[in-house]
């Protein structure tokens, strides 16, 4: 019977709306060839989002978390493809995590204080429009979470993505405007530009419009940001350290630690990138994280051959980030069964495989004289940036030291590191965590400037 290119293309269609995978849109809104261009469309649209009621802006972040959820797929498979980084799996939860748990215009409060001199309150309002630089490892969920929470706050945005995700960027600014305008909402509530550079960086950077300015990416991005002159939200390295003491139930901690370790192979830079745990508990640890945990044992000669790949000339390769275990073992020629997810050995803290943040499933265990050691090898494992940590205990006295002494913007007990996005745990979720700043986990609230608005001698009933 010949082909019927018809039919084929129907049965084609039906699959794709079962898994709920859309096309690309054919449209662009919000991406613009020169970045001035892009900044002034937001300036225009801010305009109008600023007079917009909290109702408002709600109904347009209601419509992009339902966008969202509909192209989760869409967004896994185009960040893997574009990227090499990461899992479609763990990619899909990451943005329906986003769409479910990213604050809107309900984290914008009213503080109020009455007394006989009158009225004050302290309101939130909008900066304007916002810069922002997004990194490749989170490119789609930097934006689409960005993007609801400054919204909510009366903000629009220019994003300066990386380079390497700019496809799946685009993807994600134009779905935003398209939300937007199916809310009743303006076009360009965010904006980019179609090949952006260190030029267009430098742009927005400076420009007059650019009040404040989010980056998220690694170091030298955070530092060019303080730079600038501008207010600015830094979210910066991390190197989490997963402590384990001698009360922890080994065999979740392992279980706990790896899940963490391996989401989207390593990519959030909450995840676990390092064990320090004492002494007494090592042995049993590294037994159920192999035999029960799908964790390959790498030998001192394939160690070494996994640092010159990984570390190239002293340097990440970024060949290697967010690649699964398999395929980081396969290019130094060992090859192991499909169920291998993470690669551990036990080492000192100076190993580079231990001491440098690597974003992927490699996950070295330091060896701990006692828990006082363990806190301080972990302290100077996480390099001050005071970014996340991890501890397995059920000692709260040796939980309490630990928390003062690693002093981090996020620490997570007895969880895997994603319970401290809301999956998993309480709370809600941001892929923007300001440690460098000191703002913590991004929120609607963290775009805001706090206005104080005075009534003397008025509106006192009491």
């Amino acid at each position: 019977m010949p082909i019927n290119e018809s039919m084929v293309q129907d049965i084609v269609q039906e699959v794709l709306a079962k898994m709920q995978i859309q096309e690309a849109p054919t449209g662009k809104h919000g991406v613009f060839k020169d970045m001035n261009e892009a900044i002034e469309a937001a300036k225009q649209s801010q305009k109008i989002v600023r007079k917009m009621s909290m109702d408002q802006r709600e109904k347009i972040i209601s419509t992009i978390r339902k966008k969202i959820c509909q192209n989760a797929e869409t967004f896994a498979r185009m960040g893997v493809e574009e990227t090499g980084m990461g899992n479609v799996g763990d990619k899909i939860l990451k943005h329906r995590l986003v769409a479910e748990k990213t604050p809107g215009t309900e984290d914008i409060t009213t503080t109020a204080w009455s007394g006989d001199r009158g009225l004050t309150l302290i309101e939130m309002g909008p900066f304007g429009v916002i810069g922002a630089i997004t990194p490749c490892t989170n490119p789609s969920e930097t934006v689409l979470c960005n993007t609801m929470g400054m919204l909510a706050g009366g903000n629009t945005v220019v994003f300066n993505p990386h380079p390497a995700a700019i496809k799946t960027s685009i993807f994600a600014v134009n779905l935003l405007n398209e939300a937007s305008l199916e809310a009743g909402g303006p076009d360009n509530i965010a904006c980019t530009v179609e090949n952006p550079t260190l030029e267009t960086s430098n742009i927005m950077m400076k420009h007059k419009d650019i009040p404040l300015i989010a980056a998220t990416g690694g170091p030298g991005v955070v530092t060019a940001v303080l730079s600038s002159g501008k207010r600015g939200i830094g979210a910066g390295a991390g190197n989490p350290p997963a402590l384990v003491d001698e009360t922890a139930d080994i065999r979740k901690a392992a279980q706990d630690i790896v899940n963490g370790c391996t989401f989207d192979n390593n990519l959030p830079c909450i995840a676990e990138k390092e064990i320090v745990a004492v002494s007494s508990v090592v042995d049993e640890l590294m037994h159920y994280m192999v035999t029960e945990q799908g964790c390959y044992l790498a030998s001192k000669e394939e160690q070494d051959a996994l640092t010159a790949v990984v570390l190239k000339g002293g340097r990440l390769n970024r060949k290697c980030v967010g690649r699964d275990a398999k395929t980081l073992l396969s290019m130094i020629g060992v090859k192991v069964p499909s169920n291998i997810r993470c690669i551990t050995f036990e080492g000192p803290k100076e190993h580079p495989l231990i001491a440098e943040e690597l974003m992927m499933p490699i996950l070295g265990v330091v060896r701990a004289k006692d828990f006082n050691d363990a806190v301080e090898q972990a302290v100077w494992l996480e390099h001050g940036n005071r970014h996340s940590a991890h501890i397995h205990s059920k000692n709260i006295d040796n939980i309490t030291t630990y928390a003062k002494a690693i002093d981090t913007a996020i620490l997570v007990k007895n969880a895997p590191s994603y319970a401290a996005l809301g999956f998993g745990g309480e709370g809600y979720c941001t892929f923007t965590i300001a440690s460098r700043t000191g703002e913590g986990l991004t929120s609607a609230s963290t775009f805001t400037k706090r206005r104080r608005c005075v009534m003397s001698d008025s509106l006192c009933i009491r």
